[in-house]
């Protein structure tokens, strides 16, 4: 049986495992032999004493920082969540740096698109100051303070907004997928470092481009007598898999088991012809299955042939109307798989490339100040980016992949998620979002403040509903089957205490293990809020429903994977409850779970959790303890 260590998700050994796998040979007695890897990398090794380079004042320790697993963990909150049982959409409060690391391992290599408006570092806007020794308390710390600037006059100006941004950026590569992309808002402040700094940790070979965005007209009164119109939007891919269209993907997608990882949209099967002109499309089609027979129109033809018809049918290129019945259709249709509209992909089939030249739709920073002025009634917000802007790139990233996760660290007052919702009303798509914002408090003298707003994450969470209520008033049909809830979840300590107490001595630690027996979670904690601990560490998705069971006079809780929900291998059990019986386990082990997860207090004895752990593994079953 295996143990978790209530740590997040080991990034470096995961690079590790990935160099391992392009290049065994290197590996040797579990550790890296360098020489071995340069001596395969032969000619692209730089061997110069002086070359390129950008570094600064604490960057080793940057690095590290990304690399430091975090033993926090994120903590539901139903009551400020709207549908929380159903959405797939999350809404987190905390730092940015401790959350992403909670995420890395649920959403590796699962994010389409970030998008992110960081602090830009103009001597009056919020620079977050890491702690390398504990990133929650320092996180605490925090939020009990008013938000200090990173002032133009102070020591290391560049060097801590660089330290800041590093080892986020980092992370954040971690959870793009392989065909992933990010967009980076930033003014001339730290344009130029942002370039150096995006280079290095996404690769100079995967600079996609640099928008500019107008953010307001040209004024008087400036510096050297030019008035600084425009920002600048940073856009970086994972890897040479990405590909932007704001054509060809305004199509209907579904996904199915019978076709797994390979959505499909359905086109007409007939042809504007006479029978008389194609005689052989001129014939009574028969579904293999149901042997139900549909007859061509002698005015317009099946665009295929009876020869060829075999060959469609065996490659599930034609669905009839009882193959689907979400599909409402009466006639055979034609399937397009979308690999092969991707393959295809060019002017015929409506590809056309983005230009960095933004249409004037997408709005100046006006805009999104009257946008939340409406959503609100008054300005409770500064600067925030207009919906159109972030409509327009999700468009442009998420016209094939409509069921795209959208990912947003500094969400501020909500845009990213705004526009998420904005555009899967119009479209049809089912968009995910998660946002992250840190509770930075809202100024005393502020009208976000006189409006009963104490922070920005109560701002972002009413903009969000507010905005969907927008969407439904104003197009009720579009929003049928849009979801418009979010989850909201909080960052904070461990609820698990042992994972928070650090042992030291042997005595110490008895001790500590012993209270902590009796006072197993920390205080003000709930189960739910160790079920999704769970989720955390074992790298699941935090959008899985999770159902509460009772067998046997035992409370568990049940976590179903996406897929085959009456699988084994989709679901996961968690336990809490003191000194389980054998019949207990058993009615357990019945509820079907693949993996099961039980506290050490769940067993009277090491006996009890040794027969418990036969019990599963006869039944086919892992046990896994915390």
């Amino acid at each position: 049986m295996k143990k978790l260590d209530g740590l997040t998700a080991d990034i470096v050994a995961e690079r590790i495992a990935e160099l391992k796998t392009v290049f065994p040979e290197v590996y040797k007695d579990g550790k890296i032999d360098f020489d071995a890897l340069q001596n395969i990398l032969g000619e692209h090794i730089e061997d110069a004493r002086e070359k390129y380079s950008f570094t600064w004042a604490g960057k080793l320790d940057s690095i590290k920082l990304a690399q430091k697993r975090s033993n926090g963990t994120l903590r539901p909150c139903k009551e400020e969540s709207v549908n929380f049982d159903t959405t797939q959409n999350l809404y987190i409060e905390g730092d940015n740096l401790e959350v992403l690391k909670l995420l890395s391992g649920s959403y590796m290599n699962s994010v389409k698109m970030i998008y992110i408006d960081p602090p830009y570092n103009t001597g009056n806007d919020f620079v977050y100051a890491d702690d390398f020794s504990d990133g929650i308390e320092n996180y605490k710390r925090i939020i009990g303070e008013t938000a200090k600037s990173n002032a133009e006059t102070a020591g290391r100006y560049h060097t801590n907004w660089l330290n800041m941004m590093l080892p986020r950026l980092k992370l954040a590569r971690v959870l793009l997928k392989q065909d992933g992309v990010i967009f980076i808002s930033i003014d001339d402040n730290e344009q130029a470092n942002l370039k150096k700094l995006c280079d290095e940790v996404f690769g100079e070979y995967n600079f996609v481009a640099t928008f500019p965005w107008r953010k307001r007209t040209a004024k008087s009164d400036v510096p050297f007598g030019v008035s600084q119109d425009y920002e600048w939007v940073l856009c970086y891919a994972k890897s040479d898999a990405f590909v932007a269209s704001l054509a060809g993907g305004t199509r209907k997608y579904f996904e199915t088991p019978d076709f797994p990882n390979r959505p499909w949209r359905i086109h007409d099967l007939t042809k504007q012809t006479s029978a008389s002109e194609r005689p052989n499309s001129f014939f009574d089609m028969v579904n293999p299955k149901t042997d139900k027979k549909y007859s061509a129109n002698p005015n317009r033809t099946w665009a295929i042939t009876v020869d060829t018809f075999e060959k469609y049918y065996a490659e599930g290129k034609i669905v009839f109307p009882d193959d689907y019945d979400f599909l409402k259709i009466s006639q055979p249709v034609f399937r397009y798989f979308r690999d092969d509209d991707m393959a295809k992909a060019g002017e015929s089939f409506g590809f056309i490339p983005v230009s960095t030249n933004l249409p004037f739709e997408v709005g100046m920073s006006q805009d999104g100040t009257k946008s939340m002025t409406e959503l609100f009634d008054n300005k409770v917000f500064s600067f925030p980016k207009p919906v159109e802007l972030i409509k327009h790139l999700i468009k442009a990233v998420t016209n094939f992949d409509k069921d795209a996760i959208i990912f947003d660290f500094f969400s501020g007052s909500g845009t990213t998620a705004h526009a998420v919702m904005q555009l899967n009303a119009e479209d049809g798509g089912n968009r995910k979002f998660i946002c992250i914002q840190i509770p930075e408090l809202t100024d005393d003298k502020s009208e976000a403040y006189k409006a009963g707003y104490k922070n920005i994450c109560e701002i972002g969470k009413e903009r969000i509903r507010r905005a969907v209520q927008k969407i439904k008033d104003e197009a009720p049909m579009l929003t049928e089957s849009l979801d418009t809830g979010f989850k909201v979840f909080k960052l904070d300590t461990s609820n698990l205490k042992k994972w928070n107490n650090g042992y030291t001595r042997d005595y110490e630690e008895l001790a500590l293990r012993i209270k902590d027996y009796y006072e197993y979670l920390t205080p003000d904690r709930a189960p739910l809020d160790m079920v999704y601990e769970i989720m955390l560490k074992y790298s699941l998705p935090l959008t899985l429903p999770v159902t509460e069971v009772e067998t046997a006079g035992v409370t568990a809780h049940i976590i179903t994977h996406e897929g085959d929900e009456t699988a084994d291998a989709y679901k996961v059990l968690v336990c809490l409850e003191e000194s389980l019986t054998i019949e207990q386990m058993e009615a357990l082990s019945a509820l079907g779970a693949g993996t099961l997860f039980f506290a050490d207090r769940c067993f009277a004895d090491t006996n009890a959790m040794t027969n418990c752990d036969e019990i599963l593994k006869k039944a086919g079953q892992e046990m896994r303890l915390f």
